[in-house]
């Protein structure tokens, strides 16, 4: 859920030195979230459009081996849209962060409701998309 990712993005993370990856938010199913953070100072970013949301045709189609990458991570219906973010630090305690993250996630209730209903969750993130160009 987007309010609660956002929230749990500005908590302490126990343990945890630094980390980094991507996310989905439900609200938006076209782009891809960009997450760094090394001790205090954190970044949420647009990280890019998911495959899911691009076209097939302007796929890559001259890379055998980039096509069994999205083959491996695609899961229907959603595609390659996906939570990937790793934790580095010491002494973290993987139940509670797992915990963390997982309250983070859509309940089945809200999974139930489908992009249309998603696309109305409280979405605190700035706003996202292509960047202009320079």
């Amino acid at each position: 859920h987007p309010r609660r990712f956002h929230d749990l993005l500005h908590r302490e993370w126990p343990g945890v030195w630094r980390s980094k990856g991507f996310f989905w938010l439900a609200s938006r199913m076209d782009y891809e979230g960009s997450w760094s953070q090394a001790g205090a100072v954190t970044e949420h970013e647009w990280g890019g459009l998911w495959w899911a949301s691009a076209p097939r045709d302007r796929w890559p189609d001259d890379d055998a081996d980039w096509l069994k990458s999205i083959e491996a991570i695609w899961r229907r219906p959603y595609g390659d849209r996906r939570q990937e973010i790793v934790l580095i630090g010491k002494d973290m305690n993987r139940d509670l962060l797992t915990s963390m993250f997982d309250a983070a996630l859509l309940t089945r209730f809200e999974m139930e409701r489908g992009p249309k209903g998603w696309a109305k969750f409280d979405d605190p993130f700035p706003h996202w998309g292509p960047r202009a160009a320079a």
